[in-house]
């Protein structure tokens, strides 16, 4: 039994799940942001993950985050004469990001790294079990 392989397995997915909750903080934290370096509003980041085969083993390695792709769907128009990104009718285009669908993503990625952990610290545990039997 290889224990390594199970622990590799969880440490590509604990990256992965980084790269995500990186993402989703990145998005909470510009969930106002109505004028960014390119003078529009902020748009949501959603990370991609690829399973990553193992040709010697024939099965899957683990996982990657491949990609960080911007959501190109409009934000809310909201109605702020005062806003110095206000347009001549007195809109402001918002960030498309919906706070509720962020940290529900937030608590999944969460949940996902602690249970990937879970898994790392438990395969240590019986590979000490089983080096301590031959003991």
């Amino acid at each position: 039994m290889n224990f390594l392989t199970g622990i590799d397995q969880s440490s590509s997915a604990l990256a992965a799940e980084r790269t995500r909750l990186e993402t989703v903080s990145s998005n909470i934290a510009n969930a106002h942001t109505t004028h960014g370096a390119d003078g529009h509003p902020y748009h949501r980041r959603v990370t991609s993950f690829q399973t990553v085969m193992d040709a010697q083993h024939h099965g899957a390695a683990g996982v990657q985050a491949v990609a960080i792709s911007t959501d190109k769907t409009p934000g809310q128009r909201v109605y702020q004469p005062g806003h110095p990104d206000a347009d001549k009718d007195g809109f402001v285009e918002m960030p498309n990001v919906n706070l509720a669908y962020e940290m529900v993503d937030l608590m999944s990625a969460s949940r996902a790294y602690e249970a990937n952990l879970a898994v790392v610290q438990n395969a240590r545990q019986l590979a000490n079990r089983a080096l301590s039997i031959g003991k």
